[in-house]
Order: structure tokens, then C-alpha cells, then sequence
């Protein structure tokens, strides 16, 4: 194959990036919504970049509903990367509307982040808001989004027309440690619409993924149906899981979580598999 694809498509992802840093400077001093994951910490480190670390600060959300080991490695990549990082602890649990786990009980969530948000960047007199959404995130059900619109929060990475595959790309150039980190939406997202968030739910899923990890299993979900675990992985590691083993191990971890039967989707990992089962009008 000849390079010139090759050469011409690392030209426009010169292009995107310059863009991305024309949006940060405009803002001059920037909070960013900072999970740990690959989108915003790709921002995260472009902002540092640009703008230098005295004009920038991470902030990470934090609740029942963040898992203990994606806060620190929050913590840790803020840290590596020598941002300033700021934890505020979010009260989405004291909103009915967000516990009784609606269709868009994402937009609950971010608005309650991004309320804790304003505030602070209004105290330190910082420029806005920015956050890691990038356009592959446009064409799927997100409610977080209009949250994220409603307070006027900028999303670099769209701005400058990334996909997941540029950020991922330049997540490799800037030397991040979590370029090729799978996804890991909060663990509310485990639950069916309509089914009650509690913390001990959430620590359930928690403790069943975690012990996935254990296994080597890079990604999975724990999607938690009252007192069944339907679990779903990449099609990769479906061997592994129903040999007689660990198959065994696993239902006898999960029955001491609080399962009481054990289930692995044989349609394998899906990303937010739970819209699928939505049989009401979303809001527009």
C-alpha cells in the first residue's frame, strides 16, 4: 500500500489537533472534566500543552457511582501529568430523579457535575468548561449531552471533528499511558432504566468486574438484574468464561457477592446494551 493515505491522514490529524488548541486558547484558562479516561485526558494533556499547567485544572466527579479503581487512576494519571486535580464530591444520589434511574439518568448526573462545576470555575475565575466528548459520541443515545449544551460546556474534540480513532492516535503521540483504555461508563449504567440505584448494588457490579479483571479479562460489564448477573464480554472471551473451571469460579464469587444465578450474554459485549431494552418515548 502506498503511504501517501497513510501521510495525508496524519496531515488532517495535525489539522484537528491545531484546532483543538485554537479552542482552548480562546478559553485562556480551562476546568476539564476529567474521568481518566482516554477522551479527556487526551484534553487534559493537550490543554497542559497549550495553555500550561498554571492555566488548567482536572476535576473528577466523585460518588457511589465511580468505581474505586477508575478514581485512581484518575488520581494517578492527573498526577503523571502534572495537572492540578480537584475532586468534587457530586450528590446525585440525594436526586430522586437520578435514583429512580430514568431513560436519562445521565442527564442528572451531568448536570449535577457540571452544577459543582460552574461554581467552582466562577470562584477561580477560570475561562469555561471543556469536556472529552468527541463525534462518535454524537451518534449515540447520550443525555449527558444536553447537560453538557445546557451549561455551556465546550467539547474540543468535536470541535475539531476527532473521532475515537484520533484521539486514540493522539493519545499515542502525547505517550498517555491510557491510549488504548477500553471505555468504562459509570456503574449506575449496569442497572435497567427504571430499576432503583442503590450503593450496594453498585458495589455488587463493582466487586463482580473487578473480579473479571482478576481473571484477565480486559473489558466486560456486570449488568445487574435484581438477583441475576448477566455478564458480557468481547466475543474473544467466551472460551475462557464457560470452561468448566472458571465457569465455576465465577458463579461461586458472584453467589457470595449476593447473586443468586449466573448468566453470560452469548451475544457477548455490547456498549450501552441497556438501550435496548428502553420501550418508552426518549426525550428529544
Amino acid at each position: 500500500m502506498s503511504p501517501k493515505p497513510k501521510q495525508l491522514n496524519l496531515v488532517a490529524l495535525d489539522e484537528k489537533l491545531a484546532r483543538m488548541r485554537d479552542v482552548l486558547c480562546e478559553l485562556g484558562t480551562v476546568a476539564v472534566a476529567f474521568s481518566g479516561g482516554v477522551d479527556s485526558a487526551l484534553v487534559l494533556a493537550v490543554a497542559i500543552d497549550t495553555l500550561g499547567a498554571e492555566n488548567v485544572v482536572a476535576v473528577t466527579g466523585r460518588s457511589d457511582s465511580l468505581a474505586s479503581a477508575e478514581f485512581a487512576g484518575a488520581c494517578d494519571l492527573a498526577d503523571t501529568l502534572g495537572a492540578e486535580h480537584v475532586v468534587l464530591d457530586t450528590k446525585e444520589f440525594d436526586k430522586p430523579d437520578y435514583v429512580s434511574n430514568p431513560a436519562n439518568r445521565c442527564y442528572y448526573c451531568k448536570s449535577t457535575l457540571y452544577d459543582e462545576m460552574a461554581v467552582f470555575v466562577a470562584d477561580r475565575g477560570l475561562g469555561g468548561i471543556v469536556n472529552g466528548t468527541n463525534r462518535d459520541d454524537l451518534g449515540d443515545y447520550r443525555p449527558g449531552l444536553i447537560a453538557a449544551t445546557e451549561h455551556k460546556v465546550r467539547a474540543p474534540a468535536v470541535e475539531a471533528d476527532m473521532d475515537k480513532a484520533d484521539v486514540r492516535e493522539l493519545a499515542r503521540r502525547f505517550g498517555l499511558s491510557v491510549s488504548e483504555k477500553p471505555a468504562s461508563p459509570c456503574l449506575s449504567s449496569r442497572l435497567p432504566y427504571g430499576a432503583t440505584i442503590t450503593p450496594e448494588k453498585l458495589r455488587m457490579i463493582e466487586a463482580g468486574e473487578s473480579f473479571l479483571h482478576e481473571l484477565g479479562v480486559r473489558e466486560c460489564r456486570v449488568r445487574h438484574h435484581d438477583t441475576i448477573a448477566r455478564i458480557e464480554v468481547p466475543q474473544e472471551y467466551l472460551p475462557k468464561l464457560v470452561d468448566p473451571e472458571c465457569a465455576t469460579s465465577i458463579d461461586r464469587h458472584f453467589r457470595e457477592l449476593g447473586y443468586q444465578c449466573v448468566t453470560i450474554d452469548l451475544r457477548g459485549f455490547r456498549s450501552g446494551s441497556m438501550n435496548e431494552f428502553i420501550s418508552l418515548n426518549l426525550p428529544e
